[in-house]
């Protein structure tokens, strides 16, 4: 799932992240010079796709720092929808986004 987690590196920035794996998850990669790792208790390991600011520059993070999941992506006032999460997630989200949602909302705040 996508979620919305403290940036490690600037105090007051957040930031939006695939989770990749969780705690007790063996992370491989396809890079032979990368060393199998198993993550920590409490930490969690996230990835945008290609090579980016994620899990892969500043290492594993503390659950504590995720702030909750990401149901909704507004890039513009007409550039807009749901995340795609998992099955479940979007399962449990979809009454959250039924009847809270304000998209006109959003956009009048929306810096892009």
């Amino acid at each position: 799932d996508a979620v919305v987690l403290k940036d490690p590196n600037e105090t007051n920035k957040y930031i939006v992240r695939r989770l990749a794996a969780i705690e007790g998850s063996e992370m491989v990669s396809s890079d032979e010079k990368d060393k199998l790792f198993v993550l920590e208790k409490d930490s969690n390991q996230e990835m945008k796709s290609k090579e980016a600011y994620d899990s892969r520059t500043f290492g594993p993070i503390s659950m504590a720092d995720i702030v909750g999941r990401a149901i909704y992506c507004l890039r513009t006032a007409v550039d807009h929808g749901p995340v795609s999460n998992s099955e479940l997630a979007m399962e449990e989200d979809s009454p959250i986004l039924a009847v809270e949602l304000d998209v006109d909302e959003m956009a009048k705040d929306h810096k892009a």
